[in-house]
This record gives structure tokens, sequence and C-alpha cells, in this order.
């Protein structure tokens, strides 16, 4: 069984923001598999299906980002989900808006959400970063991951996330390089 996790924020005034594109990833994914609606579950709101062949379950953290570690663990643990079979969709201002890296391991690199499952759950699961990009002021941080997407750019990332989802069975079967040659914009 797979664990899919989109990191954001829980509330209306964050729908849209840059720091909730994990969130959209995994709705866009729930949509496009017409994968049941979310419960309320594990800190978090979560749905299970079948993407492909693969039994799946799909998170979206409600503890705010800093703390999302503490539901991944508690879905982990009740499905006995190893972090092998864990992916993580998160966004990424080192990114330009709508590219997609995928890897395993590695350092948070200032996420908060990832640094949260990183001291929860070990560091051996995948992350796939959605680039939102970067403001141009270092003390505009907090104010772009939580501002929306300007026009251009919410097209841009609507187009990314519905690759995404199209080329999820590609990241369960372990093809991470086709996956993302397959969303290269």
């Amino acid at each position: 069984m797979f664990l899919l996790v989109g990191l954001g924020n829980p509330g209306s005034e964050y729908a849209d923001t840059r720091h909730n594109v994990g969130f959209m990833a995994v709705d866009e994914i729930v949509r496009r598999y017409s994968l049941n609606h979310f419960k309320d579950k594990f800190k978090g709101q979560i749905t299970t299906g079948t993407i492909g062949d693969e039994k799946t379950a799909l998170l979206k953290p409600a503890t705010y980002m800093n703390l999302s570690g503490e539901s991944v663990l508690s879905a982990c643990s009740f499905y006995k989900i190893k972090p092998e079979n864990i992916i993580v969709f998160h966004d990424d201002m080192d990114l330009p808006v709508g590219k997609v890296k995928v890897k395993t391991g590695g350092s948070p690199g200032g996420h908060n959400g990832i640094k949260s499952i990183d001291t929860h759950i070990g560091v051996n699961y995948m992350r796939v970063r959605v680039g939102v990009g970067r403001p141009t002021h270092k003390e505009d941080v907090v104010n772009w991951v939580l501002a929306p997407f300007a026009s251009d750019d919410a097209l841009k990332i609507q187009d990314t996330l519905a690759k995404i989802a199209e080329n999820l069975p590609l990241l369960l079967i372990g093809q991470d390089q086709t996956f993302m040659n397959k969303i290269i914009r």
C-alpha cells in the first residue's frame, strides 16, 4: 500500500496559496481517479482507493505545515506503511513555477513540513517538489508562500497538477525519471 501526502495548511484562507500546492496535487489525484470523499482521521483528511494496480491512501494533514509529521506518522502506523511507500507532494521555492522534481531522502531544504515528517518517520520517502517560484526579496518569503498564485502562474500550476495526476502510476511502479520526463514544461 502507498501513502500519498499533500502538504498544506487547513482553512479556506490558505486554499489557493503557493504553500498549499501539495493539497492541490492530492485533490487533483482524487478527482482524476474518482476516489472516495475525504474523512477526518489521523489529524488530517484521508481517503483510500486504487490507482493503477496499487492500493493507496491519500492524506492531507490538518495540523498546519510545521506539524505535518504527526499526521503522517499516525496514518503510517495505522496502515503499516513503510517510508519507502510514501510520496509527499509539496511546494518548492527553489524551482520555477510549475517545474517538478522527484527525489528520495535528502535535506528538508528549509521546508518546515518536510522537516516535521523527517523528524517523525525519517528521510527515506519520496518527495515530489512542485515549483512555486521565489519572491524578489528574501524578507517577502512568508507573504509569498501564503499568497495565491498570479493568474498566469495559476494556469501553469493547474497544468502541472493535471500532468502529475495523469502520470502518477509511473511513480507507483518506480519509474521516477519517466514520470519527470512526462511533466517537463
